[in-house]
């Protein structure tokens, strides 16, 4: 198995690599090994039925159903991530990790291409231990105390998903958590910035008012160009990021044409 630099901070294709058929306890442990150094790996052709995607999914975590779309039929746990032709915004078409409105986020997400339109509907994803290892020691010591409040109905993260919710039944409850600004990565140690645009209202203990100069600063810092990276799908891509120290953001860039993809989220545990 190659890999592949996609960006100098961040992102790796992986060469060589059957995901329905290279399943040995080697081989995950190097996908895995992989994903936690670039914090996410992209591998291309990959002839993946719906069983054989949730097979290779459940060798690298704990499948789980998203709160807001259901999953394709027979596999509750994979989420169709769809924008049609009429629809005007994109699913996740902002900077955001995950479902940080969940007491545990996911541990990864992995999404898997299926339909892609003739040009455009890149993503790209930014590098958090980097946002936090450049910011200075006196922003540092001020983010130390701090937990950002996420919600599931903020306005950035919920007009993304207007299409796909409205079309698959009535909205479920909104959902509320608070994490460290801050987190530290269980596996590998690292500390990494853990706000985000979409789903980060304010610190817990400040009003939103008082909360959004700080926040805007980091929202901006988080994403400089330096700490990212973009890929350009093909068909049968697959994508795994680490969503305990990136971000990502869908470019809505092909509006009238139709992009399908296959997501699956992944397990994990409380933020510290």
């Amino acid at each position: 198995m190659e890999i592949r630099h996609v960006g100098g901070n961040i992102g790796a294709e992986l060469i060589g690599v059957d995901l329905a058929r290279d399943t040995s306890a080697t081989v995950i442990r190097e996908i895995r090994a992989a994903m936690l150094e670039h914090l996410v790996i992209f591998v291309r052709d990959q002839n993946l039925a719906p069983a054989d995607y949730l097979a290779f999914a459940k060798r690298i975590g704990t499948p789980i159903e998203y709160p807001f779309v259901p999953g394709i039929e027979g596999f509750p746990v994979i989420t169709p991530v769809i924008k049609l032709p009429h629809h005007k915004v994109a699913f996740g078409g902002n900077w955001h990790t995950d479902t940080t409105y969940l007491p545990e986020p996911p541990m990864a997400t992995m999404l898997l291409a299926q339909e892609l339109p003739v040009v455009g509907g890149d993503t790209m994803f930014a590098n958090q231990y980097l946002a936090y290892e450049t910011l200075s020691d006196g922003m540092k010591s001020l983010l130390s105390g701090l937990r950002g409040v996420s919600r599931s109905d903020k306005a950035e993260a919920s007009r993304t998903r207007e299409d796909r919710v409205g079309e698959s039944g009535p909205k479920r409850d909104v959902r509320v958590a608070d994490h460290p600004a801050v987190r530290t990565h269980p596996e590998t140690g690292q500390k990494s910035l853990y706000v985000n645009f979409a789903h980060t209202t304010h610190f817990l203990g400040m009003t939103e008012e008082e909360s959004l100069p700080l926040l805007r600063y980091l929202w901006a810092h988080q994403i400089r160009p330096e700490f990212t990276c973009r890929f350009t799908w093909s068909p049968g891509a697959l994508a795994l990021w680490d969503n305990r120290c990136t971000l990502h953001h869908a470019i809505n860039d092909y509006q009238g044409q139709t992009r399908i993809m296959h997501r699956i989220t992944l397990s994990g545990d409380v933020p510290v």
